[in-house]
């Protein structure tokens, strides 16, 4: 028997111990120990003090200070509290970061909500990829497909930034007073604000991501 087979005679491989691959409990705790380290790092540098100033006034040394702001150890409660009082702070602070909200959406394959936007009078499919409904910014991915029935649009202007990805086809698309020829695989990263918009479409059908982002306030 292989001396990398731990099995005893007549052990089958599933009655071995079992062991986490993944190592979960190990991620999640290590997730929480730079989560933590962040916010006591940012507060000691929003106070303008230095690791030997702050591990002094929290009566730690500066070398377990350190461990803990790159998330090397895991600080004990009573740490935590004489680093609150150092910097003036609820120990619930160092848990924000963490404890904020994490959003995903996972879309299947060709179940993109379609929804109405301008030009899609003028035959253009949006698909909404995902959203982001939670955050500073707005950030709105779409499948964009043109096909025979589509025509031409005027162009757009919104606020924000935009990102293209051509897929299939080939576009001559605009952006301000310049226009670009687009074939897949081609990227164009703008500004929103300026008028933009397909062009020509030259070979159909055409189908290219596009990747909205702006503050959520605009």
């Amino acid at each position: 028997m292989d001396k990398a087979d731990k099995r005893k005679p007549g052990q089958l491989p599933s009655e071995l111990p079992f062991q986490d691959p993944h190592g979960h409990g190990e991620v999640q705790g290590k997730l929480l120990e730079q989560a933590i380290g962040r916010e006591v790092k940012g507060f000691r540098e929003k106070l303008g003090l230095t690791i030997a100033e702050l591990a002094k006034a929290a009566e730690m040394s500066a070398g377990m200070l350190s461990k803990i702001e790159n998330g090397a150890t895991s600080p004990s409660l009573a740490s935590l509290q004489a680093l609150g009082k150092a910097l003036q702070v609820p120990v619930t602070a160092f848990f924000k970061s963490y404890e904020e909200t994490r959003d995903a959406t996972f879309v299947k394959a060709g179940q993109g909500l379609t929804i109405e936007r301008r030009g899609t009078r003028a035959g253009h499919q949006y698909q909404l990829l995902g959203h982001s409904p939670h955050g500073p910014v707005m950030v709105e991915p779409y499948l964009i497909t043109l096909t025979h029935k589509s025509d031409v649009f005027p162009t757009f202007q919104h606020a924000g930034q935009e990102f293209l990805y051509m897929l299939e086809g080939n576009v001559i698309y605009r952006h301000g007073d310049k226009t670009y020829d687009m074939h897949p695989g081609d990227a164009l990263f703008f500004d929103a604000d300026a008028p933009h918009g397909p062009d020509e479409l030259r070979e159909l059908p055409i189908r290219y991501l596009s990747v909205i982002s702006y503050r959520r306030e605009e």
